[in-house]
């Protein structure tokens, strides 16, 4: 079998993975399921297991075996890294010297700059703004979830516009003033009742409830103004988490990434406008193949010596 580093970028909707060569080529590279860090809760940590055991799978499939893994998870603290550490050891055979843990966010920060270049705000399930500085010292905004906020986020998006509904059922006892905008989430839902909605939002998980953003974005593309007033609230408030890093951390290029932006252009038009004085920029984000490749190199060293401190 042949030996590859290992690149695993968990989301709270999808997962990615890349296997790279020692020189940093990709030898494979695929999708799995979402998880989380969150391994202290039950159904979470058999989440994260099925993900990794797709991986472990998929890899030897093309008769390949990791001998290392830098691995992004959302929601990642330093104690859940050993029974995660256990997890990719039942499954991949992994040793702890072969791991290297850390955040989502940390680990897209180092995909896309070097430490002190910029400020990164990621806007999917959930959302988060980071800088690393030269020296690795962190300042992180928002993130706290979606029970406390997460603004902007997919989540915060969905969760808004069934909010919005709802008054509006229980005003005037139907949905007609929003009809495109219901329409479209309890499509996604799959079916027109409160207790469809009920069991889908509180027994499902919040990727489940971050993709009903793409409803939201549907129903904008067809002129709702509610979700094009939620859409553009979502903007604000990824401008916000900018403005946030700014004011602690300085003043720096902000790139911001994350599926969100790409639901409607309204976001990223309100994002331009409440942050007309500072470069931003949108760049394609590719989280798993840059932690795979960090396992080579000075600039891997850099940022491997870096991302321990979080791990």
């Amino acid at each position: 079998m042949k030996e590859v580093h290992l690149g695993f970028d968990v989301g709270g909707t999808a997962s990615r993975w890349v296997a790279c060569d020692p020189n940093g080529q990709v030898v494979a590279r695929g999708s799995v399921d979402g998880a989380t860090a969150h391994v202290f809760n039950p159904a979470e940590r058999q989440r994260l297991g099925t993900a990794l055991a797709q991986v472990a799978a998929a890899l030897a499939a093309n008769d390949l075996v990791a001998v290392g893994m830098v691995g992004g998870l959302t929601g990642f603290g330093s104690a859940a890294a050993t029974e995660i550490g256990a997890l990719a050891k039942e499954v991949l055979g992994l040793a702890p010297a072969q791991l290297l843990l850390t955040d989502d966010i940390v680990l897209a920060f180092a995909a896309q700059f070097q430490p002190g270049e910029g400020h990164l705000v990621s806007a999917g399930t959930g959302s988060i703004g980071v800088h690393i500085a030269s020296d690795g010292t962190m300042t992180r905004v928002g993130g706290r979830g979606i029970l406390i906020d997460d603004a902007g986020s997919g989540s915060w998006i969905a969760l808004r516009a069934l909010d919005a509904i709802y008054r509006v059922l229980d005003r005037t006892g139907s949905f007609a003033e929003v009809h495109q905008l219901a329409e479209a989430l309890l499509a996604l839902i799959g079916g027109n009742e409160w207790h469809h909605v009920r069991q889908y939002v509180y027994g499902g998980d919040r990727g489940r409830i971050g993709a009903l953003a793409v409803g939201v974005a549907q129903a904008a593309a067809a002129g709702d103004a509610t979700a094009l007033e939620i859409l553009r609230n979502a903007g604000v408030e990824l401008a916000r988490l900018a403005r946030a890093l700014e004011t602690r951390a300085g003043e720096r290029q902000v790139a911001f990434i994350g599926g969100v932006l790409k639901l409607h252009p309204t976001i990223g038009a309100e994002i331009a406008k409440e942050l007309s004085s500072i470069a931003i920029s949108y760049p394609t984000s590719d989280t798993a193949l840059a932690a795979a490749r960090l396992q080579a190199g000075k600039d891997g060293q850099r940022w491997r010596a870096i991302l321990s401190q979080f791990g």
